[in-house]
C-alpha cells in the first residue's frame, strides 16, 4: 500500500509540474505580441524534456521519494484522526451510556476515559495497572470499560459471563475484572465462572443471569461503536474527542487527560 501511495504521490508531482509548464506556455503565447512573419508549427517537446528532468533529479536525489512517502503517511494519519474525531462527536452520547458498561473511578467525573478491551488481549492485561494508576491519581476521571471480544470463541464466552456478572453483582465487578485479567490463564467460560464463584456468585446464579441478560445486548452496540469510530484492535482508548489506539502506557494517557483539563481536547495545539 505504501508503494502504491508513493507512486501516486510522484505521479501527482509529475502532473502538477506538467500542468504548471503548460500554463506557463499558454501565458507566454497570450501576452507575446503576434509575430509579423509567418510562423511554422513545430512539435512541443517541453513536456517530455521536463519529465526527463524530473526523472533525472529523482534518480540523483532518491531521498526526495522518502520525504514524499513520509509526507503521504502523515497526511493519511491526519485524515484518519480527523475522521475518527468526527465519528466520536457524532456518537458521543452512545459512548458515554453506562447501560452495558462497567464504570470505575469517579462515576460523576468530568473527564471520561473509555477503553475497549478483550479479556484475552495480552496488551489489555498489561494495561490494567495503567488504568488503576490513572484512577488513583485523578479523582475527576470516570473510567468506562467497553468489552469487545475480538480474539475468538473463548473471548466471546468470557464476555457472556462478564456481562452476567456485571448485571447480578455490579459491586463485585471490579474484583472480577482484576482477577480475570490477572489470572495468567486463558479467559473462557470455565475460568470466568470460577472467578465469579471465588467472589461468592455461584455458577447457577451466573448461568441464570446469562439467560436473563443476553450478552448480545452489550455486544452489538459495542462493536457498532468500535466500527463507527475506527477502532482497529484492543486496547483502544477515547479521551476527550481523541481516539488512542494501542497500549500506549500511563504517561501518554495522563498527558491526554491533562490536556483535556487545559484546553478541552486530548491534543492541545
Amino acid at each position: 500500500m505504501a508503494s502504491k501511495g508513493l507512486t501516486l504521490a510522484i505521479a501527482a508531482v509529475f502532473a502538477t509540474a506538467i500542468a504548471s509548464a503548460a500554463a506557463t506556455t499558454v501565458a507566454i503565447y497570450h501576452f507575446t505580441p503576434p509575430a509579423q512573419t509567418a510562423v511554422t508549427e513545430t512539435p512541443d517537446t517541453s513536456q517530455g524534456d521536463f519529465g526527463q528532468r524530473v526523472h533525472d533529479y529523482l534518480v540523483a536525489n532518491p531521498e526526495v521519494m522518502l520525504e514524499v512517502q513520509t509526507a503521504l503517511q502523515q497526511k493519511q494519519m491526519a485524515d484518519e484522526q480527523a475522521a475518527a474525531k468526527a465519528a466520536l462527536v457524532a456518537n458521543k452520547d452512545k459512548l458515554l451510556e453506562p447501560d452495558h458498561d462497567a464504570v470505575f473511578g469517579n462515576k460523576d467525573g468530568a473527564i471520561n476515559v473509555i477503553e475497549f478491551f478483550d479479556y484475552n488481549c495480552g496488551y489489555c492485561r498489561r494495561a490494567v495497572p495503567d488504568m488503576d494508576g490513572i484512577i488513583a491519581k485523578n479523582d475527576d476521571v470516570r473510567f468506562v470499560l467497553k468489552e469487545i471480544p475480538v480474539l475468538g470463541p473463548d473471548s466471546e464466552a468470557a464476555q457472556r459471563v462478564s456481562y452476567a456478572m456485571l448485571r447480578v453483582a455490579p459491586d463485585k465487578y471490579s474484583d472480577f475484572h482484576h482477577a480475570l485479567m490477572e489470572s495468567g490463564t486463558k479467559a473462557n467460560e470455565e475460568t470466568a465462572i470460577a472467578v465469579a464463584a471465588s467472589l461468592g456468585v455461584d455458577e447457577a446464579t451466573i448461568r441464570q443471569a446469562m439467560t436473563d441478560y443476553p450478552a448480545k445486548d452489550a455486544l452489538d452496540p459495542h462493536f457498532a461503536l468500535a466500527r463507527a469510530i475506527g477502532v482497529t484492535g484492543t486496547p483502544a482508548y477515547i479521551i476527550g474527542d481523541t481516539l488512542i489506539q494501542g497500549a500506549v502506557g500511563a504517561d501518554t494517557l495522563q498527558k491526554a487527560i491533562d490536556n483535556v483539563r487545559s484546553c478541552g481536547d486530548a491534543n492541545c495545539s
